[in-house]
């Protein structure tokens, strides 16, 4: 059995089952009141029983963890109040990633990856738009054609915009106008630096599941400062990876500890204006991936912003203070007071209000998976550093990661864009030759028409040469004399006998001979 691992402390220790961290949690809590100490205080103890944690740092402060920590009057004052008889300073192991490769090593995704659900969700896409978006990755699909980044989206988007009438039949009415709507908004997502994001090498899952050496388990600290700029595209991206995790890891039922614990910070990101079916596949997500062995944490100021559906799935709960000074405060600390078992001794939704920096209501499961009675605790120490590295600190962490060189080129490979393109420069060539060759027939036809014409003319030409030949050599002939037609009309009537008396000469010779 793996050592439970004590994360909070009152006059007793809060200790966190590994075998119930599978089954999820949440840390809450107004801004200033720690819980970025908390969360480092979770990875910090996750690590050394041998846990790869996965960590959006959405502020940049979170990488310290790295580093041993330094004196300071606070921590030492809450060593000696909780009685900390073995605390010292220590730093673990981290790998850093980043969207946009320039404080970590280059975390990408293919479009196909992320799906058409989560792509409708980032393009802010109505039910007909999603519905086309979907048809669109089908009939990549079906042909054949790969969609890796964003340019192989656009060009299929074309294509099909295209042949619309050709899809029509066999998959559905495409319109026009929501082919456009779509287009536009990926040139959107690309301001927002989504053609960083889309394409390979994709991430391997794998390397988020490292050990080092010691056998701790490696802490993956996304930097997620300039991410977090583009609100929708963060939390998208956050949901793919909890996607892929479901998707790519064996079951592994109820293990002794985890194989990850992903902590989703800002997570009411997630679900603001979330339509109902995206909502569904969240809920499923973090129902099932227990089942591979992931953990999720989310972290939020306000526990209302975890949907009712998700917030059940939370059985581990760290509560810091929430303040109270609107009506809607006030309905978040009743509802965060209501989400734990009742201590009788403690008057949970005072306490809420009440707490100083660093000290949580608390409910963690016990051996059978129940929730504890909520009490009052105070977080320990992290060992490591709190607050942010120096740069350099960060390149030379970055130089002596494992997944050095992996990630950092980019590799384009023949997808759809390449194979669209070389139908239209095929189809292109293709006109071209019928272009040529239909020029080539028509300059021989227009060839014989003149030469037809030229001999018509030629023709014409020779007749009327020959009439004004002949027609002038009778015109200068000699009027007939009485004696040239005398003359004429003798030898006419000679030609007549004769040829009389030699056609009865020859009958009769035929004639007679017959009678012979």
């Amino acid at each position: 059995m793996v050592t439970p691992v004590v994360i909070a402390k009152s006059d007793h220790e809060f200790q966190l089952l590994p075998k119930m961290a599978n089954r999820h949690g949440i840390v809450a809590g107004a801004t200033g009141t720690g819980k970025t100490v908390t969360i480092q205080v979770l990875a910090e103890k996750l690590s050394e029983i041998g846990v790869p944690v996965f960590v959006s740092d959405v502020k940049g402060d979170f990488s310290g963890v790295s580093q041993p920590g330094k004196d300071n009057p606070k921590i030492a004052e809450r060593v000696q109040m909780l009685g900390l008889t073995d605390y010292t300073h220590t730093g673990y192991p981290v790998t850093f990633w980043d969207v946009f490769g320039d404080q970590g090593h280059q975390l990408r995704a293919t479009v196909s990856d992320m799906g058409p659900l989560l792509l409708s969700r980032l393009l802010d896409l109505n039910d007909t738009q999603t519905g086309v978006l979907h048809l669109v990755f089908k009939i990549a699909d079906d042909n054949g054609l790969l969609l890796l980044d964003l340019k192989d989206l656009r060009s299929m988007l074309q294509f099909v915009g295209e042949n619309a009438k050709q899809f029509t039949t066999s998959y559905g009415t495409i319109s026009a106008a929501s082919v456009g709507t779509i287009q536009r908004g990926l040139l959107t997502l690309e301001s927002q630096g989504g053609a960083e994001f889309f394409g390979e090498p994709a991430l391997d899952l794998d390397d988020l599941l490292q050990t080092d050496r010691d056998g701790r388990g490696v802490i993956n600290v996304l930097a997620a400062d300039k991410l977090f700029q583009s609100p929708k595209v963060y939390a998208t991206f956050l949901l793919w990876l909890l996607a892929e995790l479901f998707e790519q890891l064996p079951e592994v039922g109820d293990p002794d500890k985890p194989k990850l614990v992903f902590f989703f910070d800002e997570a009411h990101l997630l679900f603001n204006d979330a339509p109902k079916a995206l909502l569904e596949k969240i809920e499923q997500v973090v129902r099932l991936i227990r089942s591979k062995g992931v953990g999720v944490f989310f972290i939020s100021q306000n526990p209302l912003d975890i949907p009712d559906m998700v917030a059940a799935q939370l059985g581990n709960r760290v509560q810091h203070a929430l303040r109270a000074f609107t009506a809607r405060d006030q309905k978040a600390v009743r509802a965060a007071a209501e989400t734990f078992r009742i201590n009788p001794k403690l008057d949970v939704e005072t306490a809420i209000t009440d707490l100083a920096v660093g000290e949580v209501l608390i409910s963690l499961l016990d051996e059978k998976g129940r929730p504890s009675v909520v009490e009052r605790a105070f977080v320990l120490p992290p060992r490591g550093q709190i607050g942010p590295i120096t740069p350099e600190q960060r390149a030379e962490i970055i130089k002596r990661s494992p997944v050095r060189g992996r990630y950092e080129k980019a590799v384009d490979r023949e997808s759809a864009y390449e194979m669209l393109q070389a139908k239209y420069e095929a189809a292109a060539q293709a006109a071209e030759a019928a272009a040529r060759q239909k020029e080539e027939a028509d300059r021989q036809e227009q060839q014989e028409k003149e030469a037809a014409k030229r001999q018509k003319e030629f023709e014409k030409a020779q007749r009327e040469a020959e009439r004004a030949t002949y027609g002038s050599s009778r015109s200068r002939r000699a009027p007939a004399s009485p004696m040239n037609t005398l003359a004429q009309t003798t030898m006419k009537q000679f030609g007549n006998t004769v040829g009389r008396e030699l056609a009865r000469g020859l009958l009769g010779s035929l004639l007679g001979g017959k009678r012979r």
